[in-house]
């Protein structure tokens, strides 16, 4: 008897511990075929089978524990992963934030590895995490920052494909993804319950060696964002400053935008402007715009939306890329979805965007270029 009482005393505790935690396993598999065409002498095209033209592929665990007293402790871990080809994972940028080379290889949680507390005081979450600029992108851009038809005010600044020359893009190279994501960080969120007021402040680590160098501050980087949404309005802005030494291709880079959504039922309006500057030897400053609109059609949903990024040179012309995106999304249940996206990008006074992996002539610029995305979502 005693011992029953012990063991229904234990199936008791292990209930009421299960009741208070939750662990969820959750991820994407999109599939996309995608096509690019650059024009002009000596232009590509490329046919491939990619993935996250729609919604980025992802692997996660996400749990939380509460701890009463309307408090709970959280963690996320989410991949990316490369359905087309079974990869997992994907790199992390090497460099500053305490990434080596090294960890690029295997499975890694590059997408989110937070660990978190919460309570009625709103949230500290630490670890590697969206950067509030970014959140401020790929809210407000109908395509999600995802696919042919991301806004060019997100490709525009990047280095590789950027609409200036390398020496004239604001977000060089080797600046370990702090434009998108922030490894080392230490984030905080206001409580929800704020009559439609909402925010975070983000700063993250470069976690070198403080020894005088001139790199000793390398990807150090602090961030907030600070919005207001109710009923069908909503409107948010950022600013975040990432230090770097300053070289000819790299510097500090500071990047605020404003971007906004009015919801008219029949259709969401959306809107963003970016500026951006980066302190190398050439000062290099960067600003774009977009408008876009989300029509739900039945099953579906219409997406469009005309972006545009420009550099600011100085003396010469400055370099432009305008990229027109039009997609459907049909959605066939809650969890999987048809989707198909046409984008064209125009170039102008030397810029040489192109579009799904396809390249230019030598030397062409002022061309342009032509994608297309199908594909399938499912997610669980």
């Amino acid at each position: 008897m005693k011992k029953s009482l012990i063991a229904l005393a234990v199936m008791a505790a292990a209930g009421a511990a299960s009741a208070q935690s939750s662990v969820t396993l959750f991820g994407v598999v999109d599939a996309t075929l995608a096509y690019g065409r650059a024009s002009g002498a000596g232009g590509s095209s490329l046919t491939q089978l990619t993935n996250s033209g729609y919604n980025s592929s992802r692997l996660g665990f996400r749990g939380t524990e509460d701890l009463g007293g309307g408090m709970s402790a959280s963690f996320w871990l989410e991949a990316g992963i490369s359905n087309d080809d079974g990869r997992a994972g994907g790199g992390i940028p090497a460099g500053n934030q305490g990434i080596t080379a090294a960890a690029n290889t295997g499975l890694n949680f590059n997408r989110r590895s937070t660990v978190s507390l919460g309570g009625t005081w709103g949230e500290i979450r630490l670890g590697r995490d969206y950067t509030p600029s970014f959140w401020n992108l790929t809210i407000f851009d109908p395509f999600g920052t995802n696919g042919v038809g991301t806004t060019m005010t997100l490709v525009g600044p990047a280095g590789g494909n950027g609409v200036g020359a390398n020496a004239l893009v604001p977000f060089g190279q080797g600046t370990s993804g702090v434009l998108v994501r922030a490894s080392n960080s230490i984030g905080y969120f206001l409580p929800a319950n704020l009559g439609g007021f909402y925010g975070q402040v983000q700063y993250a680590l470069g976690e070198n060696l403080n020894n005088g160098a001139a790199t000793e501050d390398d990807g150090r980087s602090f961030g907030a964002r600070l919005g207001f949404g109710q009923g069908p309005f909503n409107i948010a802005g950022s600013w975040q400053r990432t230090t770097f030494a300053t070289t000819a291709t790299a510097g500090d880079f500071t990047t605020w935008s404003l971007a906004g959504q009015w919801d008219f039922g029949m259709a969401k309006l959306m809107g963003q402007f970016v500026r951006d500057e980066r302190e190398s030897l050439v000062n290099t400053d960067g600003r774009g715009w977009l408008v876009g609109t989300l029509v739900p059609v039945g099953a579906g949903e219409i997406r469009a939306s005309y972006s545009e990024y420009r550099i600011d040179a100085g003396a010469g012309a400055d370099p432009r890329s305008r990229k027109l995106a039009l997609g459907y999304v049909h959605n066939l249940s809650k969890r999987t979805a048809l989707y198909a996206t046409v984008a064209r990008v125009k170039n102008t006074n030397g810029a040489a965007v192109a579009l799904n992996g396809s390249t230019y002539g030598a030397g062409v610029v002022n061309a342009s270029s032509t994608g297309y995305d199908l594909g399938i979502r499912h997610s669980f």
